[in-house]
């Protein structure tokens, strides 16, 4: 039943970014051009997101428990730390340059319209943030 549900929601945002036009990295390229083709249209598709969201947390968070697990797992952490700041920022610069984020890249590889490149190269980003956390966490475990 998880996977099933996963398939539809993940279906339903696929299909959100494709209509939105989020999938084409002109469109988001353009957002970011503030002093050439500017195209406000991504901070209305980013607002009705937000909007939704917020709905949507004001809902689930008066049910007590979320339908297919026993428990919300939420972060614990509200601090700004490096990690976060320096993520943020490798993020925004990666989006900025090829005007897909992984969000919107994996329903264009779907298609077959995005460049494999792009994906490969977020593929390897993952894998090696998830590297180097893995050796911080080795690194603090061996100093303490």
């Amino acid at each position: 039943m998880k996977a099933l549900l996963a398939f539809v929601f993940g279906l339903v945002f696929g299909c959100g970014i494709l209509i939105s036009g989020m999938g084409n990295p002109a469109k988001v390229l353009n957002f970011f051009d503030i002093a050439g083709t500017w195209d406000p249209s991504l901070a209305f598709v980013m607002g009705g997101a937000l909007l939704v969201t917020a709905i949507g947390y004001r809902l689930v968070f008066r049910m007590g428990k979320p339908l297919l697990a026993g428990y919300f797992s939420l972060p614990t952490r509200q601090d700004l730390d490096v990690r976060l700041i320096g993520g943020s920022a490798v993020f925004g610069i990666g989006w900025a340059l090829t005007g897909f984020c992984p969000g919107g890249l994996v329903p264009v590889l779907g298609l077959g319209t995005a460049p494999l490149m792009t994906g490969a190269a977020i593929l390897a980003g993952i894998l090696a943030a998830r590297w180097m956390i893995q050796l911080s966490y080795r690194k603090a475990a061996v100093q303490a």
